[in-house]
C-alpha cells in the first residue's frame, strides 16, 4: 500500500502550502525563518524500513493543504521558508558527518530548522549539528514512546549516543513512553541518567499545554536552546499504520499536532525532527505522511506567532 496521488485541483485563491518552500542550497541559504532538511537515513534501523523514502512524500503530501490556520488566523506564507532538500547517505559514520554539518550549517541561518527523517537515528546528527558548539548547555525533548536508550548505533540508540557525546539527562524530557514498548533496563538507565519520563499513561488525564511548559522548563530552564524530537510511533497505530513500532493506544493526531505548534511557538526550540515514518507501507489514503505534513505546518504556525509570546508563555 502507499499514498494516494490523486490529483488535486488548482485553485489560484488556495495556495497550497508545497508552493510557499523555496527549494535552496545550504551553501547559499539566506536567512530565514524557516528551512526543511530531509535526512533520509534508514540502513541502521532495528527493523528493516523504507523511511528513506519518506522526506520526499512529506513534500508531496504538502500539496494537499494551505499555508492558513484559521484557529489562529495565521498564514505561514508570510514566514520565509526554504527547503534544503536531502542529505546524501546519511546512514554510518561519513553519512552522519554530512547531516552534522549540513544541519550546523543551516541552523546558523534559520529561526527553526526542521528535518525531516527518516528514522530515529538522525536526532543524534541533527541535533549535534546544530548545537555544533557543544551539547552541554542544551536541552531535548523527545515525543516519542520508546526511550531509545539502547547499546549500539540504530534508531533505537540516539539519545544515549547524544548523553555520552555530553548532554546532560537532566536536560532531557521524554513524552510518550508507552506500556510494553521498553524495558526494565532502559527504564532503569533513564532514571540513572537523570532524564525526566513522561509516560503515555500520565498524558491522558494531562493538559497538553501544562506538559509542554513543564518540558521546556526543565529542558530549556535557564534560556537553554532546545531541540524537539517528534517520532511519530508515539502516536495510536490507527493513525499512522505507516509507524513499523506504532501501538494501539497511543497519542492522536491531533495531539501530535498541538505539541509541534506549542512547542515551536517557544524561542527556545531552534530545531525539530520528524522521525520514524515509513512512507512504503503507509495506508492507501497516505495519512501518515499527511499527519507528518501537518506537523510542518503547526511548527510553522508556532513559529509565526512567536514574537506575540515570549519564551516561557505558552498560550493555546
Amino acid at each position: 500500500m502507499g499514498p494516494d496521488h490523486t490529483p488535486a485541483p488548482n485553485d489560484p485563491l488556495w495556495p497550497r502550502a508545497a508552493g510557499w518552500l523555496v527549494r535552496r542550497d545550504p551553501d547559499s541559504l539566506p536567512r530565514c525563518d524557516l528551512a526543511l532538511l530531509g535526512v533520509p537515513a534508514h540502513a541502521t534501523s532495528i527493523s528493516p524500513t523504507g523511511a528513506h523514502t519518506t522526506p520526499a512524500a512529506i513534500r508531496e503530501a504538502l500539496n494537499r493543504y494551505s499555508t492558513y490556520a484559521a484557529s489562529h488566523d495565521v498564514d505561514v506564507a508570510t514566514l520565509s521558508a526554504f527547503d534544503c532538500g536531502d542529505v546524501t547517505s546519511p546512514d554510518g559514520p561519513s553519512g552522519e558527518a554530512r547531516v552534522t554539518a549540513a544541519a550546523a550549517q543551516i541552523a546558523q541561518n534559520c529561526r527553526l530548522l526542521v528535518a525531516l527523517g527518516g528514522d530515529n537515528s538522525i536526532t543524534h546528527s541533527v541535533m549535534r549539528g546544530v548545537f555544533s558548539e557543544g551539547l552541554e548547555g542544551c536541552g531535548l525533548i523527545t515525543v516519542d514512546a520508546h526511550h531509545d536508550l539502547r547499546d549500539g548505533v540504530s534508531n533505537g540508540s540516539p539519545v544515549r549516543r547524544l548523553v555520552e557525546a555530553g548532554l546532560p539527562g537532566s536536560n532531557i524530557v521524554q513524552i510518550g513512553i508507552a506500556d510494553f514498548s521498553n524495558s526494565p533496563a532502559y527504564a532503569a538507565r533513564a532514571r540513572e541518567y537523570g532524564i525526566t519520563v513522561v509516560t503515555r499513561a500520565d498524558l491522558r488525564e494531562a493538559d497538553l499545554t501544562g506538559i509542554v511548559r513543564r518540558a521546556l522548563d526543565i529542558a530549556g530552564g535557564g534560556g537553554r536552546p532546545v531541540f524537539v524530537d517528534l517520532d511519530v510511533d508515539v502516536c495510536d497505530r490507527a493513525a499512522v499504520p505507516g509507524c513499523p513500532a506504532a501501538a494501539p493506544g497511543g497519542i492522536s493526531a491531533d495531539e501530535l499536532r498541538q505539541l509541534a505548534f506549542l512547542f515551536a511557538r517557544d524561542t527556545r526550540v531552534r530545531a525539530m525532527d520528524i522521525t520514524e515514518i515509513d512512507a512504503t507501507v503507509d495506508a492507501n489514503d497516505g495519512r501518515t505522511v499527511r499527519l507528518a505534513a501537518l506537523i510542518v505546518l503547526e511548527a510553522a504556525a508556532g513559529l509565526a506567532l512567536r514574537e506575540e509570546h515570549p519564551a516561557g508563555t505558552i498560550l493555546v
